[in-house]
């Protein structure tokens, strides 16, 4: 979702680096592997762990509220996006969105930017033991859609979300955002969604089997 549907890694950054300030850190290049692509509370133990100060779990709440205050006021779809979901309806391809964000952050894009996309479900880090980048989201996604994970595409764009697809066995179309991707055997590069369709997806399995 985040950085891949819609434009809100930069809403992200933007609020982990205000909270940063507070506890006397300036974010920089450094701190992005722990930034991009992760779980709420996976940046809040990186923030304290490098200040010594806070709490994880209130500057977790604190990240939590303010990005889903950005949230709520508005989040872009990224190009190509809207076109790729309306080709993949029109052809019958059942798609699921698989989120390291919170269910709040989750419930609220799918009903602002995504309130028409008709998912199969959704799933959010609050869905299942483990986030991104470990493979249980992905896993679960692929029992539910009844579909071997070796059948999913998985569209991502940052590391830990590539990881995750990766590790579940999914074939992986990487758009990169904020952060480059490691290249694999079961990963395809693509700069954008702009010209991405049905027909590209199946590509992608067949070059990643």
């Amino acid at each position: 979702m985040d950085g891949t549907l819609v434009d809100t890694e930069g809403l992200w950054w933007d609020v982990t680096s205000e909270v940063a300030a507070g506890l006397g850190h300036r974010l920089g290049p450094t701190d992005a592997p722990e930034v991009v692509g992760r779980a709420v509370e996976d940046t809040a133990a990186h923030l304290v762990r490098i200040t010594g100060r806070g709490g994880a779990e209130r500057v977790a709440a604190e990240l939590g509220a303010e990005f889903f205050r950005r949230v709520e006021a508005g989040a872009p779809m990224r190009p190509g996006a809207a076109r790729l979901l309306s080709e993949l309806e029109r052809e019958g391809v059942p798609f699921a969105l698989v989120s390291a964000s919170p269910r709040a952050v989750v419930d609220s894009v799918t009903r602002g930017a995504l309130a028409r996309v008709p998912f199969a479900f959704t799933l959010s880090a609050d869905d299942t033991a483990r986030t991104k980048p470990h493979p249980d989201p992905y896993r679960a996604a692929a029992e539910r859609l009844g579909v071997p994970a070796g059948g999913c595409v998985a569209v991502e764009d940052s590391p830990d979300g590539a990881a995750s697809a990766d590790a579940a066995g999914c074939a992986v179309l990487v758009v990169p955002s904020l952060l480059p991707v490691p290249p694999s055997p079961r990963r395809v590069f693509a700069d954008g969604l702009d010209r991405i369709g049905p027909a590209d997806l199946r590509r992608c399995l067949e070059q990643t089997r």
